[in-house]
């Protein structure tokens, strides 16, 4: 049976999951205010093959705090007809995929702590519902050289999204909740909740402002991290 066909009760969970995190109450003393401006590249190698470098920014009081740069290879498979009639509006590819699986290697110097190397295997799913809802399910593997110190991380991001229409231009709002399990601590140490909009621009570029919030319970007191985000990105085909 295909995926995107399963029972009802276990797509209403998924979306009671998630939404049910919105509503958790987010205790916690620090409460931190961030900017985290992006810029993300894609080239398009093939239908099923695709290259990305990732660039962002921390800034925290006006000052820059920590960056993170690095490079994507994405695997696909085969479109889902139905994705792709949903997502056929969206420049990134892999809204049309069931699967897509991403190889990274990024770096993460920082001013106020250790610099990160970090290895990243992750596979994202995604699945249409009725109405043009898609959700997707995130597993991702973190491989942390902090310091000379080798650890790893598990996060898990399930996300809702639709695309409107006003007139010809259309429009994608999201919301994600995100845990993080953090080798380090031995214990979840960080979730996350996001609302967001895909907003494409030109032919090859969309933008994308979103509001995250964190709450980070690896050291007492625990840490609230409400950070409004940018995210540019750039999309192109080997042959264009």
């Amino acid at each position: 049976m295909p995926l995107y066909r399963t029972p009802r009760y276990l797509r209403t969970a998924a979306l009671a999951l998630l939404l049910a995190t919105f509503s958790l109450p987010m205790g916690g003393q620090t409460q931190i205010p961030q900017a985290w401006p992006e810029v993300d590249t894609y080239l398009n190698l093939s239908s099923y093959v695709r290259l990305s470098f990732f660039a962002a920014e921390t800034w925290e009081e006006g000052q820059e705090t920590s960056a993170e740069v690095g490079p994507n290879i994405d695997l696909f498979i085969k479109p889902l007809m139905k994705l792709k009639r949903i997502a056929g509006f969206q420049l990134d590819q892999s809204k049309e995929r069931l699967l897509m699986l991403r190889l990274g290697y990024h770096y993460m110097p920082a001013t106020n702590g250790p610099t990160e190397y970090r290895g990243i295997i992750e596979g994202t799913g995604r699945y249409p519902l009725r109405g043009g809802v898609v959700v997707s399910d995130r597993n991702r593997v973190d491989l942390r050289d902090i310091g000379g110190e080798f650890s790893w991380q598990y996060r898990n991001r399930l996300a809702a999204e639709r695309t409107f229409a006003i007139k010809n231009y259309h429009f994608t709002p999201y919301i994600r909740a995100e845990g993080y399990y953090d080798d380090r601590f031995q214990k979840w140490s960080k979730t996350a909740q996001t609302f967001g909009v895909v907003l494409p621009i030109k032919k090859h570029c969309e933008i994308e402002p979103y509001y995250e919030h964190q709450n980070i319970t690896s050291t007492a007191p625990n840490r609230q991290v409400n950070a409004f985000g940018f995210v540019v990105s750039l999309y192109f085909k080997l042959r264009d």
